[in-house]
């Protein structure tokens, strides 16, 4: 009896290597031989009866077992059929190698060999997986009986592990050695063969968008140059179940209700080395959101105080996000009412005429059940407090499945647990419901490890220490040490997001920096400490209330030699802010209410004057809005941002106090490029300034590359000011700039997405600037994330 499968095993042979097949052998004498191997018609019509039984070859199983397998009693005539029914279930037991039955007159004879058992277990030929990996796959084990039937079925396990990495052509064939004391070594020979990749993902029947769109959606990538660091050119079937449930969220998000993928078709190329995805779909028409009304079902229940909780407009494309957020709202509404048991049934009407979706929201009565318990299982280090403030409800409350699921998202997104699943089941009544949790933790800690080399400065290190769960709490713990070129930085930082049990973020960082920029004249030492709470105040904003602590002082640059200003700055010594501060934020993507769309609004202040040596009121606010067009594959960004300082102190203020613009503010100009500037007796110093404004204008787009190397374009027009020195020491020196400007920049840039983040280039050309700015062509950084 061979072992494997074409394709991916092949037969176990003999050779002289003392490898050796496993074959079920039948005697070749004897007459069950005779009329089981020549099926002898007279042999078939023989009688036989056997008054006793004898058994052979057996060592580890008792002879009454290997009886019992054959079912034939003593002193019973049985047919020559029903002999050789016996004869297969002592075979189909799975425990012998070989089995032979022999009659001996009155006697029956049955002469076995057991299987061996497995000495050990090995793996040759495999590279891309590791034996501990293919070792947890198998159920083949150690000092079990070997058994060919579960060795065939590991192998195709292996194979299969295999072709989950794209090598589909993988061979795994499992042999024996024979050893003392019928003892085998079981070995599995892998030749792992080469990956087959996705050439290419295409699409049948899209119409509304493109096919480079519908891919940046999937998980699944095309083979690019880059195929060495991207394993998502790789076909995996699993992945393409989910590639298709991506593809219908996206497209249900979008308001195409009717959204069907036909089918999946996958190709081998001719050459036989690489794969072609094609998914055939049929989008349907767009839905929009028609009339948006709510009805009342429940006694005392006003359905006008309901239907103000609702955000949707009539026109806006249809989303089952937008249904579950306004269901969300009027089930809160709900609770904050004191009303138990309501639920809200969307109750949709489409109308084909306009392509639009009336919806109607029920205020029902839900069944009277109660929360009897939460149990959580699996979380070796995290703290059940921590999942359970994933719950908005506690035992004894009315029982919501809208807030379980919303719970089981909640607990997913703490990034803390490879798995986790949470389910509901009857209690100890019908009126109970018994909620499970259960986890399977994962790493949470991550340590970096960097390093920077100058001619002047030598070598720099990066250390990066970071715990997402500090002590199974779920707190943030983060020690960074950076000695780069021209700054070092040390900080500490601790956060406990659920303070006093409560959805209310403490915060806690401490950080001592050194700087020696090249773009000033002064070197900078400063001693920084914050904490604060940060808490909701609506379904998209958020309120920050924080102290901080700032020991600055200004030093001598060696390198270059400071104006009058920044000389009367750096022997002000150490100077000390002490102050309170407000931000306030408020995010639509926090909701998603628009897929296509977002809206960032921050506005914040600092009061400096609770202690220490500095008054001031800084306030500072920004607005960020993107939209997406053109089949969503271009981006459209507008940010406006600016700040003012209203300078209180005595002594006069530093550059440190004032704004100092980067080009991650305003592109162009290099870090203090623009602004008021001290030029007495031929120096250059930079000074910041009391206010700033700067509007950014971006459009970023496909450069028609394979997007699964992650390169984009972008076009860019900023304008910007910065001017205002009310407060600083200028008397007797020569200042420009302190009146201010507007800079008009133009750019462009390529955006790359890497593996140690998103990259940025931009090229950039200053249309209006003054001549003493300090423009620049070209700039590499990470890009931030909208």
């Amino acid at each position: 009896m061979g072992l494997g499968k074409t394709t991916r095993t092949s037969r176990a042979t003999r050779d002289d290597g003392g490898y050796m097949s496993y074959v079920c052998r039948v005697a070749s004498s004897g007459l069950i031989a005779a009329w089981a191997l020549c099926a002898a018609p007279a042999a078939m019509a023989q009688n036989f009866v056997f008054n006793s039984f004898q058994v052979e070859g057996n060592q580890r199983i008792q002879s009454a077992t290997i009886l019992s397998y054959a079912g034939i009693e003593p002193g019973t005539s049985i047919s020559a059929g029903q002999l050789n029914d016996a004869y297969r279930r002592v075979t189909d037991s799975g425990i012998f190698e070989t089995v032979e039955f022999v009659p001996q007159g009155g006697t029956l004879l049955i002469r076995v060999e057991e299987y061996p058992t497995i000495n050990q277990i090995s793996f040759e030929g495999n590279r891309r997986l590791k034996d501990d990996d293919l070792g947890a796959l198998i159920s083949s084990s150690s000092r079990r009986v070997f058994s060919p039937q579960q060795a065939e079925a590991d192998a195709e396990l292996i194979a299969e592990a295999y072709s989950q990495t794209g090598r589909v052509g993988a061979v795994v064939t499992p042999r024996i050695i024979r050893r003392s004391d019928n003892r085998v070594d079981l070995v599995f020979e892998i030749s792992e063969g080469s990956t087959i990749e996705i050439e290419r993902v295409s699409f049948v029947g899209n119409r509304f968008f493109t096919e480079r769109r519908l891919r940046g959606v999937l998980e699944t990538k095309q083979a690019t140059i880059l195929r060495t660091f991207l394993r998502g050119d790789t076909l995996v079937e699993d992945r393409i179940e989910f590639d298709k449930q991506l593809l219908r969220d996206f497209y249900l998000s979008r308001g195409f209700v009717d959204f069907q993928i036909l089918s999946s078709n996958v190709e081998f190329a001719r050459e036989r080395d690489a794969f072609f995805l094609v998914f055939n779909v049929q989008e349907g028409q767009q839905f929009k959101f028609g009339n948006v009304s709510t009805v009342s079902e429940m006694a005392g229940v006003d359905a006008a105080d309901f239907q103000d909780a609702l955000k949707i407009k009539p026109g806006v494309v249809y989303s089952p996000t937008l249904i579950e957020s306004s269901i969300e709202r009027q089930e809160r509404l709900a609770i904050r009412k004191g009303i138990d048991f309501l639920r809200v049934e969307p109750r949709i009407a489409r109308n084909d005429a306009d392509q639009t979706l009336d919806v109607e929201f029920a205020l029902v009565k839900g069944p009277r059940v109660f929360i009897e318990r939460i149990d959580i299982e699996g979380n070796t280090t995290t703290l059940d407090r921590v999942i359970r403030q994933r719950f908005r409800i506690v035992e004894g409350d009315p029982f919501n499945p809208r807030e379980v699921r919303e719970a089981a998202e909640r607990i997913r997104a703490l990034g803390f647990f490879s798995e986790a699943e949470v389910n509901t089941r009857e209690g100890t009544t019908p009126d109970r419901v018994i909620v499970d949790v259960d986890v399977e933790e994962q790493p949470t800690g991550q340590l970096s490890l960097g390093g920077s080399y100058s001619v002047n400065s030598g070598v720099g290190v990066a250390i990066g220490l970071s715990e997402n769960n500090f002590l199974g709490r779920g707190q943030r713990l983060n020690l960074d040490i950076s000695t780069a070129t021209d700054a070092q930085a040390y900080t500490f930082g601790f956060s406990e997001p659920y303070l006093l049990g409560r959805e209310l973020r403490y915060d806690f960082d401490v950080a001592y920096t050194e700087t020696d920029s090249s773009f000033v004249s002064y070197d900078t030492e400063a001693l920084f400490f914050s904490t604060g709470l940060t808490f909701p105040v609506s379904d998209n904003g958020r309120l920050n209330v924080r102290y901080s602590y700032d020991n600055s002082r200004m030093l001598t640059n060696s390198d270059d030699a400071a104006g009058p200003v920044i000389s009367s700055e750096i022997a002000q010594g150490s100077k000390v802010s002490s102050a309170v501060g407000l931000t306030y934020s408020y995010d639509t993507r926090r909701t998603g209410l628009n897929p296509n769309a977002g809206v960032l609004l921050e506005l914040g202040s600092e009061f400096a004057g609770v202690g220490g040596d500095n008054t001031y009121i800084k306030t500072t606010g920004k607005a960020v809005a993107q939209t997406r067009v053109l089949s969503e594959e271009v981006v459209l960004q507008a940010t406006l941002e600016g700040g003012a300082l209203s300078w209180q102190s005595d002594h006069a203020s530093r550059s440190l106090d004032r704004f100092v613009l980067g080009p991650s503010i305003f592109r162009g100009f290099d870090p203090a490029g623009i602004g008021p500037r001290d030029q007495t007796g031929g120096v250059d110093d930079a000074l910041g300034g009391n206010f700033y404004t700067v509007a950014r204008f971006e459009a970023q787009f496909p450069l028609g590359l394979p997007e699964e190397i992650g390169l984009r374009g972008a076009v860019f027009y900023d304008v910007g000011n910065l001017w205002g020195l009310s407060g600083a020491d200028t008397a007797g020196s020569t200042i420009v700039g302190e009146g201010g400007s507007f800079r008009h920049v133009v750019g462009f840039s390529f955006l790359w997405d890497t593996a140690i983040g998103p990259l940025r280039f931009d090229f950039t050309e200053a249309l209006v600037k003054q001549t003493y700015d300090k423009d620049t062509f070209f700039n590499f950084t990470l890009s931030a994330q909208f």
